[in-house]
């Protein structure tokens, strides 16, 4: 299977204990479990987190077979971290089948409903939810009816299904956003500016306050939701040495890992397993302080 230039191939989230991570991922959002194990050594230092070593880690895929991996890594919980205020990955946007049932399905599990599905105003092309998972990262289920302009969606192949869009909380979105179109060759998609409800109930904000917010995208393929977060937004906590806490990595495809003018933690270097299937990948530190690994796709 091709997998095409800057196509997410992963998300990795931390939890604070591993068999209810999985219970889930494998069981809730009913996702393939086809790796665990401790996190290897060279893995964690190649993101610039060497304390993460050997922490258990789960690798899961959507039964649709889409070639994109969920990652869990379990560490302890950063007391200080609450979700959605601080810079870097904000959430993982998960295509899905039939999200009106999911309420229902997440009901009792490890993962707790922010926002019920609903329509948004002016946006007839997909159907949104969003919760919390057992590590309090965010994930959005989105059931996609339609394209939109200059943005193509996918529907969903499986109950659930791959992650066609991250998010991700900067300081500076012009700066962030020049950062990704210039360094990793990728396109400037729509700005759009809305009321956005995870952002004003985060900040304690008027429902009407209106948020900006610009599409990274390869063509007409999204990727990453490029977030103006306000003036109290923070520098996300984390303990020394390791992930940061919620939504912590994002892999995403490279046509060629030389062209991409990044620094890089360690060398990219060819990996075996899950993912990385004898790809090269390195990981780099992007404008908002976000952990970014790139995996070389050809």
């Amino acid at each position: 299977m091709s997998i095409a230039h800057g196509s997410i191939m992963g998300g990795l989230s931390v939890v604070p204990d591993m068999a209810a991570g999985i219970a889930a991922y494998q069981g809730t959002l009913q996702m393939q479990l086809i790796e665990q194990g401790p996190l290897p050594a060279d893995l964690a230092a190649s993101w610039g987190c060497p304390a993460s070593a050997g922490r258990p880690h789960a690798v899961l895929r959507p039964r649709s077979g889409a070639p994109c991996w969920f990652r869990l890594v379990e560490q302890p919980p950063v007391p200080q971290f609450r979700p959605t205020t601080s810079f870097g990955w904000g959430a993982f946007e998960l295509t899905v089948e039939d999200v009106f049932g999911w309420p229902g399905r997440l009901a009792g599990s490890g993962f707790s409903i922010v926002g019920e599905p609903r329509p948004l105003p002016g946006m007839d092309a997909f159907v949104p939810m969003q919760a919390l998972g057992p590590g309090q990262e965010m994930i959005y289920l989105n059931q996609v009816f339609g394209n939109m302009e200059g943005i193509d969606l996918p529907k969903a192949n499986s109950i659930t299904d791959h992650i066609f869009i991250v998010i991700l909380a900067t300081p500076d979105r012009a700066g962030t956003c020049a950062w990704y179109q210039g360094r990793l060759g990728l396109d400037l998609g729509p700005t759009f500016e809305l009321p956005y409800a995870m952002i004003n109930t985060a900040f304690g904000l008027p429902d009407t306050h209106v948020s900006a917010l610009t599409m990274v995208q390869a063509g007409r393929m999204p990727i990453v939701e490029v977030d103006d977060y306000p003036a109290q937004a923070t520098v996300r906590p984390r303990h020394a040495g390791m992930l940061p806490p919620g939504n912590a990595l994002v892999s995403l495809a490279m046509r060629d890992l030389d062209a991409c003018d990044v620094a890089w933690i360690v060398p990219p270097m060819r990996r075996e397993g899950p993912l990385y299937e004898g790809r090269r990948a390195g990981c780099v530190i992007g404008p908002a302080g976000e952990l970014l690994e790139l995996v070389e796709v050809g």
